[in-house]
């Protein structure tokens, strides 16, 4: 990202944040397209997509004044429309098979090499280790060793509703530390 672009986007949020709606018709023409192919990529659903999207800059206009971007405006909004993608799946909006390919791509360095996203990983990884520690192993088991809900439970001798609550206790920190919804 180039510094100009960088410096661009600092001051679209400064002026957001004291309330000036052609900043966000600005934003949303610069990302929309680029935040609707990050979301296909990951829901292959037209509809399902544009929704995640506009959530996405309804709660930037609604909630401009609080957000506090800790790496770039981009970055941010990629973040938010992978756990608005998150939510729509645990909603049950979309499909639940779709919820591993979601995480294999928010976590796989080879589709994400820039800056941005080693920055963020480095922050999601900060916060779960954060977690408490039975949250923390189901989270890693799910994300890293790839577990269904039914083998960690099995593994760690729990039911597969504690296991379902510990993902959603990690998610639902993950989405409050980076200032998500």
């Amino acid at each position: 990202m180039s510094e100009q672009s960088k410096i661009k986007d600092v001051e679209l949020m400064n002026r957001l944040r004291s309330g000036d709606d052609f900043a966000l018709k600005l934003i949303y023409d610069k990302y929309w397209n680029q935040l609707f192919m990050s979301a296909f990529n990951m829901l292959q659903d037209q509809q399902a997509c544009e929704d995640v999207i506009q959530d996405i800059f309804i709660n930037l206009w609604n909630k401009r004044e609080q957000i506090e971007i800790r790496v770039s405006l981009k970055a941010y909004l990629f973040a938010s429309t992978r756990y608005e993608v998150y939510r729509q799946v645990r909603l049950g909006s979309v499909r639940e098979s779709i919820f591993d390919q979601v995480h294999e791509r928010l976590e796989s360095p080879s589709e994400y090499g820039n800056i941005e996203y080693k920055e963020l990983l480095s922050q999601i990884n900060s916060i779960v280790d954060k977690l408490s520690e039975k949250c923390k192993v189901v989270y890693k088991l799910s994300r890293e060793e790839q577990l269904s809900h039914k083998e960690i439970a099995n593994q760690l001798d729990i039911s597969t509703k504690t296991v379902e609550n510990h993902l959603n206790k990690a998610l639902r920190q993950l989405r409050t530390s980076l200032g998500l919804f």
